[in-house]
């Protein structure tokens, strides 16, 4: 069964992001390889970043007390009684800690020479907090300072974006291509939850032509080909939730899918 949303939708961006971001970085080659060939290569390159485990984040609002006071209600020994104290049983809490987050992107690269011409980045919630985004961040500014291309796509509504010079309109998502000789200019995309995916340019060396991929068509590849709709139940709100503008919108759309949608 195809997805209700006419462009991304939203119930891919929670548990099942991790892989729908492998299958779709994979997918967009796949578009981009025989359009490249034979002066271009398309290569996945998949690197790790440390995460919090998103079930173990604890959120700055909540509020937890420094010092806690317990009584025994026990009697002190009396004075000069030798007395052998047990010592106190530890609870048992579990620990924070990070995970090794695979985030696979593509390169395109010179046939002869091996040059890095372009970068294309699928943003993960890892590249977009805490430590992941500073790695991430660390990354993209040695790009923009290079002679290749950046082109980022971001498909998630949570989370920092890229940092711009200019505040961002509103939108949920958002595509962001750096031409090497158009910088620090940026084109940006931003994307509406009720539009279809647009098709992207792909910039080469100077001489040659933008190519093209359908990121929509992608999209949908991926989607039927990997059956999401049996891991998703269209009935529950997505996570993250929808502001209640969209929520609403979000919740006619799957009506007429057929979807009961809680109100």
């Amino acid at each position: 069964m195809p997805s209700p949303f006419p462009g991304m939708d939203p119930y891919l961006e929670g548990s099942l992001w991790t892989t729908v971001h492998s299958n779709l970085i994979e997918e967009i080659g796949r578009q981009l390889a025989p359009k490249l060939r034979p002066k271009y290569l398309v290569r996945t390159v998949r690197r790790f970043v440390l995460d919090w485990p998103e079930e173990l984040v604890i959120t700055t609002q909540g509020r937890y007390p420094d010092v806690g006071i317990a009584s025994t209600h026990e009697p002190a020994p009396a004075y000069g009684a030798e007395t052998a104290v047990a010592p106190p049983l530890p609870l048992q809490i579990p620990t924070l800690m990070s995970e090794r987050v695979p985030i696979t992107s593509l390169e395109i690269r010179d046939t002869d020479t091996k040059e890095l011409v372009t970068a294309i980045e699928l943003l993960s919630p890892a590249n977009k907090r805490g430590r992941g985004y500073e790695e991430y961040i660390e990354k993209r500014e040695g790009l923009l300072h290079s002679r290749a291309h950046l082109l980022e796509i971001d498909l998630l509504r949570q989370g920092q974006r890229v940092p711009m010079q200019r505040p961002l309109p509103p939108a949920p998502y958002f595509i962001f291509l750096s031409r090497t000789e158009k910088r620090p200019m940026t084109d940006v995309w931003p994307l509406q939850l009720d539009e279809p995916l647009p098709t992207i340019p792909v910039p080469l060396l100077p001489g040659d032509g933008d190519i093209t991929f359908n990121l929509q068509s992608a999209l949908t590849t991926i989607y039927d080909l990997y059956s999401y709709d049996l891991s998703i139940d269209y009935t529950q709100p997505p996570k993250p939730a929808l502001a209640d503008e969209s929520a609403s919108w979000l919740a006619q759309l799957l009506q007429k899918a057929g979807f009961v949608h809680p109100s």
